[in-house]
């Protein structure tokens, strides 16, 4: 390992082009402007030193200098403590808590949902295509409340909740005008944001005109 990171003396992601964990990552990156090597990753392709670095050979994988960080929450969380302007959780303890516990609604309601849309076999996917479109309808109110997600500043929740929103044409997930009014705005103002445009790969930059 520490071979591998005295090689490089700029941060570096192993990112997925097309995976939603890896996208989030990538947004905090650009919200930040954190400099970056960005080694876009063939999942079935994967460089030996990935397998090296991370002993489950996912991606996203951030390596700084001695430091190996792959979960995609954890190294949200640490390039948000790293670089802490803009800051992209809140400061207060209480408020701060409610943030994770949204983070860990998002992951295990719509990402577990996701990984059946893409990897299950065709009824898995029709069930989980299902249930994440009425989850995201369902939150219509929510994405009403404030400018962003529960809150006025843009965080790591809206990190985590943008890459799913992105994907739906590709999910075949619409959002009615009507019952989505609130969901649709907060897409286009999340969506119109530099830092996002920025964070798309030219694989997610394809799934939407």
């Amino acid at each position: 390992m520490a071979s591998l990171s005295s090689r490089r003396s700029v941060m570096t992601l192993f990112s997925a082009p097309d995976c939603a964990d890896s996208h989030r990552v990538r947004i905090v990156l650009a919200e930040k402007d954190i400099t970056v090597d960005i080694l876009n990753i063939n999942p079935d392709n994967k460089p030996e030193d990935l397998a090296e670095l991370n002993p489950y050979n996912t991606t996203p994988t951030l390596l700084d200098r001695d430091l190996v960080l792959y979960d995609a929450r954890i190294i949200m969380e640490y390039l948000d403590e790293r670089f802490p302007h803009p800051p992209l959780m809140p400061v207060d303890p209480v408020t701060r808590a409610h943030s994770r516990l949204a983070l860990f609604r998002i992951e295990k309601d719509w990402f577990s949902l996701v990984h059946d849309i893409e990897h299950g076999d065709t009824d898995t996917a029709s069930q989980a295509r299902k249930i994440l479109r009425e989850s995201v309808l369902s939150a219509a109110e929510v994405f009403a409340v404030k400018p962003y997600f529960l809150s006025d500043d843009f965080s790591l929740v809206d990190c985590t909740i943008a890459p799913i929103l992105w994907r739906l044409p590709k999910y075949g997930i619409d959002v009615p005008e009507k019952q989505g009014k609130p969901i649709l705005k907060y897409m286009e103002r999340v969506f119109s944001r530099d830092a996002f445009q920025q964070s798309l790969s030219k694989v997610e930059k394809s799934i939407r005109p």
